[in-house]
């Protein structure tokens, strides 16, 4: 089946969660119906290897193994996204196994070394790209400091078609999105909470972990927000704030906890996270993602 990418990237990027079982190993085939609710819901674009898949929890094979098992659990219903990184053989690796496991597109997570260097980071990016042998690529940016001219360097890179904008500063997002070429897709990185001040300087879609639990609901705010209709976007954000809110905390360290502690309460358990991540969540927290399922009808 032929899937249009780019309405794809600038629609629901569904971050997928990785499943282990009882012994914390990988358990991928949790993942079916998940994915079969997520796309029969409608989510554009489900994600494997993502933040909310653990990927720096995981080892260079295991991701390896999940775009493999997702790949064939999406079955070319929909195009998938797939995240590599880490070091760069790592990175090149992983994206000879996206490629070859029927990857539509590389989201390129951007590298947290402590010793990064703007050029570096182009040639970085153009090393995977030659790795999955011109798969499009998605650069996701969660540090701005690099600045406009490094982010321009970096979309002006064959294959790149996009960038997931994951730091909170909408103005430096604007200030990209005008210097770069005009037909990058530019979408929301920090998910449905953030979707309408990104698309308000000119983003589209956005990043989810809610359509592991309710893709139904990150449906409507993205028909909301293409509609251009920011109130009735806003009404949605907030019905889901408290599980935004439960992720936001410890630092983000809940932020895969939720997710999973969700999926466990709904009937989809797919196991705990991995340390450095909290598990599970504590009384309060648990108490706070039961009353919000709950008065949404999800349990």
């Amino acid at each position: 089946m032929t899937h249009d990418l780019d309405k794809a990237l600038g629609g629901i990027s569904g971050i997928l969660v990785t499943p282990y079982d009882d012994a914390g190993e990988l358990a991928p085939r949790k993942l079916q119906p998940i994915i079969d609710r997520a796309l029969a819901a409608g989510v554009h674009m489900p994600v494997v290897n993502g933040n909310t898949g653990e990927f720096y929890a995981l080892t260079t094979d295991e991701a390896c193994t999940m775009v493999t098992e997702v790949a064939g659990m999406i079955d070319g219903r929909a195009p998938l996204l797939a995240g590599v990184g880490r070091g760069i053989r790592d990175a090149c690796k992983l994206a000879e196994a996206s490629a070859k496991a029927g990857a539509s597109a590389l989201m390129v997570h951007q590298p947290p070394d402590p010793f990064v260097s703007p050029r570096g980071t182009v040639d970085y990016v153009r090393q995977i790209s030659q790795a999955s042998g011109g798969l499009p690529l998605m650069l996701y940016l969660r540090n701005d400091a690099i600045g406009t001219d490094a982010i321009k360097a970096l979309c002006d890179l064959p294959g790149v078609k996009g960038v997931k904008w994951a730091t909170p500063n909408p103005m430096k997002l604007a200030a990209a999105i005008a210097a770069c070429d005009p037909g990058i897709t530019w979408v929301g990185g920090l998910a449905e909470v953030w979707a309408p001040a990104f698309y308000a300087v000119g983003a589209r879609g956005f990043t989810s972990g809610l359509i592991n639990i309710w893709p139904e609901h990150s449906m409507a705010i993205h028909a909301a927000l293409e509609a251009g209709d920011y109130p009735a976007a806003n009404a949605l954000i907030a019905a889901m704030a408290p599980f935004e809110d439960i992720r936001a905390e410890e630092l983000n360290g809940t932020n895969v906890t939720g997710v999973k502690a969700a999926l466990q309460a709904t009937g989809f358990d797919c196991g705990a996270t991995r340390p450095p991540s909290a598990w599970p969540l504590t009384q309060a927290q648990q108490a706070t993602m039961q009353d919000f399922l709950t008065a949404n009808g999800l349990v």
